[in-house]
């Protein structure tokens, strides 16, 4: 059968010299540089919208994947056959960010902060399905309080508990007292902030911000797969990476001020930013996170993993709860 992939290239004014299948995509090697076929599940306009601002990146010097234009001019190419859009980018080999290298966690911090303060200068409008909700933190939030106390009324009302459901209702106090503490912190900070404020907060988030798509490509990190980016606080990249890295090192306080620091020394943080990034880490996701998977499986057989991951978040408590201390003196 003639591959779909390879007649989808045709569409294209390069030369491909051989592919290979990568994480969702297929690698190209061609005249013009290694490039990347990828499936878009997005609309038309995301696409154009994509084109144009990684255009603006790439003009201000900043190294990030582009998209490719086929022979028609067209930012996406369709399989009518199968009804699937593909995007065709400029793509980078090289080493991913690597989670064990506090110089290489700290480079993708400032990374971060590089195209946070790049995008502030894009001086055209942002479109409206870019746009997130300017409550949908909140709701999240209130959403995930309310899904807390469903399992736990669950639990409580079973007349024999596993190991799994006696340590969750254990910790459930504790842990359903800092959501809605959380909660009613993110609640008043957005009622007291003047308009103008906020607005200075918000831009654009890359929205998948983690160490698999910023890449050390000939001496030089380069950013890649921004499909989720959106419009929003963009606090909100910064407070993933740092809580994805922090759990990987039991919460380290130092570590954590110098992920802080070296964003701060490339975009200086606003003290309501330091505010929103205390808020968006003191959340006990972790523990909802797990509650959740819990809620949505099979609750007659409980794997090993999900008790595993229940007390590691337990036993890093502590140092999590020193990290925010220290993380709430810069909201003073």
């Amino acid at each position: 059968m003639y591959n779909r992939e390879e007649e989808i290239l045709e569409q294209y004014e390069v030369e491909v010299r051989s592919t290979s299948k990568g994480r969702g995509a297929l690698n190209c090697d061609t005249d013009q540089g290694i490039m990347l076929l990828k499936e878009f599940r997005g609309s038309k306009e995301r696409a154009a919208f994509l084109h144009d601002i990684l255009e603006f990146l790439s003009k201000e010097g900043f190294a990030a994947e582009t998209i490719v234009l086929s022979k028609e001019g067209e930012i996406l190419t369709e399989d009518e056959i199968n009804g699937i859009s593909y995007l065709l980018k400029n793509w980078y080999t090289g080493r991913e960010c690597d989670v064990k290298s506090r110089d290489d966690i700290l480079a993708a911090v400032k990374k971060l902060a590089v195209f946070h303060s790049l995008t502030k200068n894009y001086k055209k409008e942002i479109p409206e399905f870019l746009k997130t909700d300017k409550n949908g933190l909140l709701n999240e939030y209130e959403r995930h309080n309310r899904e807390l106390n469903k399992v736990k009324n669950y639990i409580r009302n079973k007349n024999k508990k596993n190991e799994f459901e006696m340590l969750f209702m254990k910790e459930y106090e504790n842990y359903k007292n800092q959501a809605f503490e959380v909660t009613n912190q993110l609640r008043q900070q957005m009622e007291e902030m003047e308009q103008a404020l906020s607005d200075k907060m918000w831009g654009l988030c890359h929205g998948d911000y983690n160490q698999h798509n910023v890449v050390l490509s000939q001496g030089e990190w380069v950013l890649l797969n921004f499909e989720q980016m959106s419009y929003d606080v963009m606090i909100l990249d910064l407070a993933n990476f740092i809580r994805k890295i922090l759990e990987k090192y039991n919460w380290n306080t130092g570590l954590g001020i110098e992920m802080i620091t070296a964003y701060d020394s490339i975009r200086k943080l606003l003290p309501e930013e330091f505010k929103q990034l205390y808020i968006r880490l003191a959340y006990p996701q972790k523990y909802w996170k797990i509650a959740n998977h819990y809620s949505s499986s099979r609750k007659s057989w409980i794997s090993g993993r999900d008790i595993e991951k229940l007390e590691k978040v337990i036993d890093q408590e502590l140092q999590r709860k020193q990290f925010l201390k220290m993380l709430f003196c810069f909201t003073s």
